[in-house]
């Protein structure tokens, strides 16, 4: 398991002191009122911020960093992600998972076929779509519903699937 998990990615930065505006990446946005820190990571780069102020903004998070404390700085963190340490991650109900523990886990039918690994999960808002890819490429795309994901085994890296007619 990652130590980390992905909670935002900064796309813009907003007003004059320095606030970054982030996408956050998470079903709860209000889960930034309770950090204290975050990591910032880029292909340049990787540091642990001090978080100063958190508000919202038509779905948006506007964070306030230490340090950070003109537009040109907040800038040069523009594209860059925003990780938490996994004990800063809000406890899951039972039968939720984290994305970060679900992709590259091997999918099996319920009859013992595979169809290959989890290769991303998007969420459409009624439910996610689990993006599943064979050892050739080919896509299948899986509704992350209760009568198509039937177990999920985090232990033995792998997730159990009944394909309901149409499905592929």
């Amino acid at each position: 398991m990652q130590k980390r998990l992905e909670i935002g990615q900064i796309v813009n930065t907003f007003g004059i002191k320095g606030e970054i505006k982030v996408m956050p990446f998470t079903n709860d946005i209000k889960r930034f009122d309770d950090l204290e820190k975050l990591y910032v990571k880029s292909n340049k780069c990787e540091k642990l911020y001090k978080i100063e102020s958190v508000r919202y903004h038509k779905n948006m998070v506007l964070l306030k960093l230490e340090g950070i404390n003109n537009p040109e700085d907040a800038d040069k963190l523009r594209n860059a992600f925003l990780e938490i340490d996994r004990e800063d991650a809000i406890p899951l109900e039972k039968d939720t998972y984290f994305i970060a523990d679900l992709i590259g886990l091997d999918v099996y039918t319920d009859e013992g076929n595979l169809l290959g690994k989890v290769d991303d999960i998007y969420n459409t808002g009624a439910n996610d779509i689990y993006v599943v890819k064979d050892e050739l490429g080919k896509q299948i795309l899986l509704p992350g519903i209760k009568d198509v994901i039937k177990k999920v085994d985090l232990d033995n890296s792998k997730i159990i699937v009944h394909l309901i007619s149409g499905l592929i």
